[in-house]
């Protein structure tokens, strides 16, 4: 796949214990983006954060770090990442939706091993 120019990045924050269908919230938006063909999906742990609850999650102290905040950035073209929102939209019950236009200047596989 080729994407270069102009691009839609989509910004989901939820928290690692989130779960859809007894697994990993996080996975099973992965797995769906994947499954779609889109250009790529990461997921990222905070060391710590809070969002709409206003209830701080931080790895310093051990009762709270079950539940680590997440960021899962997925990039493609604004047509693909919009159809995307849509489904994602439906299983993020709890936590913050971003999207914005971006540049993508190289975007490179790397080598099959």
């Amino acid at each position: 796949m080729t994407l270069r120019g102009p691009a839609r990045r989509i910004t989901i924050f939820i928290g690692e214990s989130d779960r859809y269908n007894h697994k990993p919230l996080y996975a099973e938006i992965v797995h769906r983006a994947h499954q779609r063909g889109l250009a790529g999906a990461s997921v990222f742990r905070g060391l710590e954060g809070f969002g709409a609850s206003s209830r701080i999650h931080t790895s310093r102290l051990l009762s709270l770090s079950e539940d680590l905040p997440l960021a899962i950035i997925i990039v493609d073209t604004a047509e693909r990442a919009e159809a995307f929102l849509d489904e994602i939209a439906e299983l993020v019950t709890g936590g913050l939706i971003i999207v914005d236009d971006v540049h993508v200047h190289t975007y490179v596989g790397g080598r099959e091993s």
